[in-house]
C-alpha cells in the first residue's frame, strides 16, 4: 500500500473521529457545570439528588434514543448521512444548552419549565452522541484495511478521550481565577457554548468525505464501492474485497439473528461491562471527587485534567498494540487494573482515608480502562457483526452502552449518600466479572477482514456452537 492511499485512509478517519471527539466533548463538559447546575437548578428550585443526578445525566436519554436510531439511519440513509445529522444536532444542543431562556425564558430566573427545556437540550445532544457512537466506529471499520483496523477505530476512542482533554482545559480556563458566583451566573453556559465550534468544523468537514465501500455495496452500488476501494486498495485488492464483500451481501440471512443469538448478547454484554466498571462516574463527577479529598474547585479541575492527560497517554498504548498484541489479552489486562483500581478506592473510602492514595488508584483505574475496555470495545463492536446485520446489532449494542452508562451515572450520587466504599466495591466487582467474561466468551479478531471474520461464524454457526467457537479459536 502506497503512502498516498495510507494518507487518503487517514484523512478519511479523522473526519470520522471528530463524532468521536464531540462525543467526548458533549459528555465530559458537565464535569464542569455539574456544580453550576446544582446551584442554578436544584438548589434555587429545592431538587432532590436524586433529580439532580438524573439532570447531570439526561444527555444518555438521548445517547439511547441515538442509538437506537442509529441502526435504522445507517442502514436507510447511510453512514455519511447519519454523521451530518449527528453534527447538526451537536451544533444545535451547544447552543441551546448555554442559553436555554431564549425565545421562551427569562435569563436568571430559573423555573421547573426552564428545568425542562435545559434537559431537552441535552438529550439532543444526547441523540447526536448516540448516532456518532454508533456510526463514527462502525464508518472507519468498514472502510479500514484489516490489517491497521484495529488501531484506526481505536482512534475514535482517542478522539473521545481528547475531546473530554480538550474540555476540561476549557473549563478550566473559563472557571480559572473567577469567583463562584461568576460561574455560577455566566461560566457555565460558556462551557457548553464552547461545544458549537468543534460541532460546525465537523458538520463542515464531512462534506468532503466518501460513503463506505461496503453500505455502497448494499445499495448495489458496486461501482461507486469499487472506485473507494481503488482509493483504499491496489486494483487486484480492490477487486477482491469488492468481491467478497457482494458475496456477504448475497446471503439470505439478513434477519437480527439470523447467526444466532449468541454474537448479538456478546456485543450487548461487552457494550453493558464497559459502563458497569463505572469509568463514566470517574468522568462526569471527577471534578467532584477531587473536591471531596480536600481540593479547591480550580485545583480539582486540575486534577481533572492530569487524569485526561493519563487517558491520553494510556490510549495512545492502546492504539499502538490493539493490532500487534490483540483484542482480548488487552481487555484481560485491564480488568485486572481496573480491577486494582476500584477496590484500592473502595478500600480507602471504608478507611476514609481519602487522600493522593485516591488519586493514585483512580489514575490506575482510568489508565487501565484506556488501555483496554475504552478502544477495544469500540473496535469489537465495528468488526463482530456480518455485513447484513451491522447496522441492527451495532444499535442494540450501542444503545444497551448508553442504557447501562445512564443507569450507573444517574443513581452515582444516590449510591454516594449511602455508601462510597459499597458503590466502589460495585464497580470492582463488575471488573473482575468483565474480565471473566472476554476470557470465555470474546473472540478474538485481529487481522481478519469483516468478511472473514464473518465466514468463520457462519462456520461456527453450522457447528451448532456459534461464538463460543470463536472465542476459542486463536
Amino acid at each position: 500500500m502506497n503512502k498516498n492511499k495510507n494518507l487518503y485512509i487517514v484523512l478519511i478517519t479523522l473526519v470520522a473521529t471528530l463524532g468521536g471527539l464531540l462525543f467526548g466533548y458533549d459528555t465530559a463538559v458537565i464535569s464542569g457545570a455539574e456544580g453550576s447546575l446544582q446551584n442554578y437548578f436544584a438548589d434555587n428550585l429545592n431538587l432532590s439528588s436524586l433529580v439532580h443526578g438524573l439532570t447531570v445525566s439526561s444527555a444518555l436519554i438521548g445517547c439511547i434514543i441515538g442509538g437506537l436510531m442509529s441502526g435504522y439511519f445507517a442502514t436507510r440513509f447511510g453512514r455519511k448521512r447519519t454523521l451530518i445529522l449527528a453534527a447538526a444536532l451537536f451544533l444545535l444542543s451547544a447552543l441551546g444548552s448555554a442559553y436555554p431562556e431564549a425565545l421562551f425564558f427569562t435569563a436568571g430566573e430559573p423555573s421547573h419549565g426552564l428545568l425542562l427545556l435545559f434537559n431537552f437540550y441535552r438529550i439532543i445532544g444526547g441523540i447526536g452522541v448516540g448516532l456518532a457512537s454508533a456510526v463514527s466506529p462502525m464508518y472507519i471499520g468498514e472502510i479500514a484495511p484489516s490489517h491497521i483496523r484495529g488501531r484506526l477505530v481505536s482512534l475514535n476512542q482517542f478522539a473521545i478521550i481528547f475531546g473530554m482533554l480538550v474540555v476540561y482545559f476549557v473549563n478550566w480556563g473559563i472557571a480559572r481565577g473567577q469567583t463562584t458566583e461568576w460561574v455560577n451566573e455566566i461560566g457555565w453556559r460558556m462551557m457548553f457554548a464552547s461545544e458549537a465550534i468543534p460541532a460546525l468544523l465537523f458538520l463542515l468537514l464531512l462534506f468532503t468525505v466518501p460513503e463506505t465501500p461496503r453500505y455502497l455495496a448494499s445499495q448495489n452500488k458496486s461501482e461507486e464501492a469499487f472506485a473507494i476501494l481503488n482509493k483504499i486498495y491496489d486494483k487486484t485488492m480492490a477487486k477482491a474485497t469488492l468481491y467478497e464483500i457482494n458475496n456477504s451481501f448475497d446471503t439470505k440471512q439478513g434477519k437480527l439473528f439470523s447467526f444466532g443469538v449468541s454474537i448479538v448478547v456478546v456485543g450487548i454484554l461487552l457494550s453493558v461491562f464497559q459502563q458497569f466498571v463505572g469509568i463514566n462516574v470517574a468522568l462526569y463527577y471527577a471534578p467532584r471527587i477531587f473536591e471531596s479529598m480536600g481540593a479547591a474547585r480550580d485545583a480539582s479541575m486540575f486534577q481533572t485534567i492530569i487524569m485526561g492527560l493519563v487517558n491520553v497517554i494510556f490510549t495512545i498504548i492502546a492504539i499502538l498494540t490493539v493490532d500487534k498484541f490483540g483484542r482480548k489479552p488487552l481487555l484481560i489486562i485491564g480488568s485486572l487494573g481496573m480491577t486494582i483500581g476500584m477496590f484500592g478506592v473502595a478500600g480507602l473510602a471504608y478507611a476514609n482515608a481519602i487522600g493522593i492514595a485516591t488519586l493514585i488508584f483512580i489514575i490506575i483505574y482510568t489508565a487501565s480502562f484506556m488501555m483496554s475496555w475504552g478502544p477495544i470495545v469500540w473496535v469489537l463492536i465495528s468488526e463482530i457483526f456480518p455485513n447484513k446485520i451491522r447496522g441492527q446489532a451495532v444499535a442494540i449494542a450501542v444503545a444497551a452502552q448508553w442504557a447501562a452508562n445512564y443507569f450507573i451515572s444517574s443513581t452515582y450520587p444516590m449510591m454516594m449518600e449511602f455508601s462510597g466504599g459499597l458503590t466502589y466495591t460495585f464497580y470492582g466487582v463488575m471488573s473482575i466479572l468483565s474480565g471473566l467474561f472476554v476470557w470465555k466468551f470474546v473472540p478474538e479478531t485481529k487481522g481478519k477482514s469483516l468478511e472473514q471474520l464473518e465466514m468463520r461464524l457462519r462456520r461456527s454457526r453450522g457447528n451448532g456452537e456459534e461464538y463460543k467457537t470463536m472465542a476459542e479459536t486463536k
